[in-house]
């Protein structure tokens, strides 16, 4: 009676392919933002123009100020006219915003800065929800950021 073996190379590859099984689960997903964008293939960059400059830090200190240029992402074609025609809304928001921030060295911070632009983008869509546009923006870039002390 002969014994034969059986090829080992199946179970090691079923072994191995049982770890890196939970390595492979626990990729990052992109935002909900950035899938929307990649879903429909459309990206529209609005800049609003021009920069905005604004004292920031709290009253009693020396003079700080931020200049922050600012393009917001939008995933629907339908979103710039909505943008558009409430431009004058949005750029207070951000003005407000920015005069709100009073710890300089959280703005100088790339924790602060996407903290800085998450809020923007929750309130210039809570703008255009309030205004029942139907839209909203992706994301907030800010394409030159300077904070001068």
């Amino acid at each position: 009676m002969t014994h034969q073996r059986k090829p080992v190379f199946p179970l090691i590859f079923l072994l191995l392919s049982l770890v890196s099984l939970p390595a492979l689960s626990q990729t990052e997903e992109p935002p909900k933002e950035e899938a929307a964008a990649e879903e429909s293939g459309f990206t529209d960059y609005i800049s609003m123009d021009p920069a905005f400059v604004t004292h920031v830090g709290k009253p009693d200190g020396s003079p700080t100020y931020l200049k922050a240029a600012v393009t917001l992402r939008a995933s629907n074609p339908g979103t710039r006219p909505a943008l558009e025609a409430h431009m004058p809304r949005l750029r207070h928001e951000l003005v407000m915003l920015f005069g709100e921030q009073t710890d300089v060295d959280r703005l100088t911070s790339m924790e602060g800065q996407q903290a800085l632009r998450e809020e923007a983008k929750r309130r210039i869509n809570a703008v255009l929800e309030e205004q029942q546009t139907g839209e909203a923006i992706a994301g907030v870039l800010f394409t030159e950021f300077v904070v001068q002390k």
